[in-house]
């Protein structure tokens, strides 16, 4: 188990939201913290600690007024930390290889994949061959609804058919290198993590996962060692002192 550092950035600026109130119309979501730093400047601080195997989002559209300027915080992070970071938002076999070039060390991929509430494994292999498998990281990002958790897609704002259990889990595992799950109805909430979807995390280790969403405390992140059986990786968003929030940065690179 290891702290993941991230880097979000929402209209060319390093930020912290509310995930399920991210819009496409109108490049809209509400903020938690906005930063006054640039997203090298994370990265830096990530790269000088030692902090590896973290991840970049872009979270404005392709086609987006804000996309070229999220690409341009993006590409001065990754030569900041070259390979010290993985890349997700927007990726697809024509872009992909270009963020590898950037310096990313994994491309994050899930609207891709999933679309239409379906799986494309036609395109999963693509990028397999592409990039090759240990390139890849699958966000199986999920929501609850109705009867049980399954994943989201365009920025957490479509729900596929989907569900994100272990036997998805499982089937996925042998096209990419790690897995990346926001639990989006928690996701910049600072209210406490999803317990079930940690719980789910943590019956089999597959690949490496990471878990995100409503961590506000250090009794959750050793409540997720327990529950996630040693092995599920997490990330701190809008409740590290970092982002303006109350959990000290220091105190998670002991981990």
């Amino acid at each position: 188990m290891k702290f993941r550092p991230c880097i979000d950035i929402h209209n060319g600026s390093v930020k912290q939201i509310i995930g399920g109130s991210l819009e496409d119309s109108g490049n809209q979501a509400v903020d938690n913290f906005v930063s006054g730093q640039n997203a090298a400047f994370y990265a830096r601080k990530y790269r000088e600690d030692g902090l590896s195997g973290g991840h970049i989002i872009l979270l404005n559209p392709k086609g987006s007024e804000f996309y070229g300027e999220d690409v341009s915080q993006a590409k001065a992070a990754l030569e900041e930390y070259p390979g010290g970071m993985q890349i997700g938002g927007g990726m697809e076999e024509k872009n992909a290889e270009e963020f590898l070039a950037m310096g990313a060390s994994h491309i994050i991929v899930t609207s891709y994949v999933f679309q239409g509430g379906m799986i494309y494994m036609d395109r999963l292999k693509r990028l397999v061959s592409l990039l090759g498998k240990e390139h890849l990281v699958l966000d199986l990002s999920c929501r609850y609804v109705e009867d049980d958790y399954y994943i989201v897609t365009d920025r957490w704002q479509k729900v596929t058919k989907v569900k994100m259990n272990r036997q998805t889990m499982e089937m996925l595992s042998e096209y990419c290198d790690e897995f990346l799950i926001h639990a989006v109805d928690v996701e910049g909430k600072a209210s406490g993590v999803e317990k079930e979807v940690v719980r789910r995390l943590g019956e089999r280790r597959f690949l490496p996962v990471t878990y995100a969403g409503g961590i506000h405390s250090m009794e959750d992140i050793d409540w997720i060692r327990k529950e996630g059986n040693g092995f599920v990786d997490f990330t701190v968003g809008s409740a590290l002192d970092l982002f303006g929030g109350t959990i000290s940065y220091q105190e998670l690179l002991k981990f």
